[in-house]
């Protein structure tokens, strides 16, 4: 979401929003001769309607179902969505307080532009008005843009959120970066949506895998977890990743999924509590046929985590982790490879690009 600060030292509002590659900063308005709690009162007010506004974008209502269902969460989602078109009149119009007391709404999005309406109703400069209805008008046209797929201008903040769904645009983008360098580049995550470029990743960990396991003589699945005797690597979530794959799952219902559960959990829900309690189960499980004493069995279930994903930066961690799992792969090749190691990573590229191409079906 775009934040919004109250300059002290020029006396002005201003916008700061993520790119991928440090943060970008503009001038919203220069502000009259007001208070101080005047001035950052309508820069909080203006965070707080990025952040539910920019919520729509992170949880759209096509991952929560149906919408047309009333009351449903896709419903309460698509409505939030919709009142987008009700910011404007909440500036211009605001609800304000009177011998009955204060019409609150149950909608972020509509509330908080009230709340802005408030602030500037008690500042009452029309020109100021005026100019914080075009910066809200910016800040919505970005969230449609990178709804569209298009991360240009402010909508680049895009590249550091975390959202169930994916844009094929995009994933086409990022197979195409991916078949130039299948080991990554930074534009992976400075030019698009994280969790398509996840998609975009997963087929080429996928194809990496493939190449590795035959040269290895051992299943794709298991090149990751070989790989991490030579150096150590993400191996859980990549190694995961090649299982569900193998099972006939899709990349993008693979990223959906992992992103879906770590989202729910970043807002305190336990996704699928009894495959979490299976799971835990199968901790003791093993350590009981291992005979593991207390220490080691305290020290795996220290280690168990509900979400495979951090739950902040959920999609961004899973891109991260399948290049790893990439990279994995390039370590046992050149260890079953015998050409000169400057060869070595021009070779791996070239045959996965092969394997890649052989399967193009996979991508999405």
């Amino acid at each position: 979401m775009t934040r919004y600060a109250f300059d002290a030292d020029r006396n002005a509002i201003v916008a700061i929003w993520a790119t991928g590659r440090g943060d970008l900063a503009a001038t919203v308005a220069m502000l009259p001769p007001i208070s101080q709690d005047q001035a950052t009162a309508l820069a909080s007010n203006l965070t707080t309607l990025s952040r539910f506004q920019w919520r729509t974008y992170t949880h759209p209502a096509s991952a929560a179902g149906d919408p047309e269902i009333p009351n449903s969460e896709a419903w309460r989602r698509a409505e939030e969505r919709r009142n987008f078109k009700e910011v404007e009149a909440g500036i211009r119009t605001p609800n304000l307080p009177t011998d009955h007391g204060l019409i609150v709404s149950y909608s972020g999005v509509v509330e908080s532009a009230h709340r802005i309406g408030r602030t500037l109703h008690t500042i009452d400069d029309p020109d100021l008005r005026a100019t914080i209805l075009a910066e809200v008008t910016t800040e919505q046209t970005a969230i449609e843009s990178a709804e569209l797929g298009d991360l240009s201008g402010r909508a680049r903040q895009a590249v550091e959120l975390s959202r169930p769904d994916i844009s094929p645009a995009q994933v086409h983008v990022a197979d195409e970066l991916l078949r130039a360098d299948p080991l990554g580049s930074i534009e992976l995550f400075t030019e698009l949506d994280p969790a398509s470029a996840a998609v975009a990743a997963v087929h080429w960990l996928d194809a990496a895998a493939t190449v590795a396991g035959e040269l290895a003589e051992i299943p794709a699945v298991d090149v990751v977890v070989e790989a991490d005797d030579i150096e150590a690597l993400q191996v859980q979530t990549p190694t995961l990743v090649l299982e569900r794959l193998d099972t006939g799952e899709t990349p993008t219902e693979i990223v959906v999924d992992l992103i879906a559960e770590a989202m729910s959990v970043s807002e305190g829900q336990v996704p699928a509590p009894w495959a979490v309690v299976a799971r835990v189960a199968e901790i003791e499980e093993q350590a009981r046929k291992f005979n593991l004493d207390n220490e080691t069995r305290e020290a795996l279930l220290a280690e168990f985590r509900i979400s495979r994903l951090d739950p902040v930066r959920p999609a961004l961690d899973l891109l991260e982790d399948l290049l790893d799992g990439i990279r994995g792969c390039l370590l046992l090749y050149a260890a079953h490879t015998p050409s000169d190691d400057n060869e070595i990573e021009a070779q791996f590229a070239a045959d996965v690009r092969s394997e890649a191409d052989a399967h193009p079906e996979q991508l999405l």
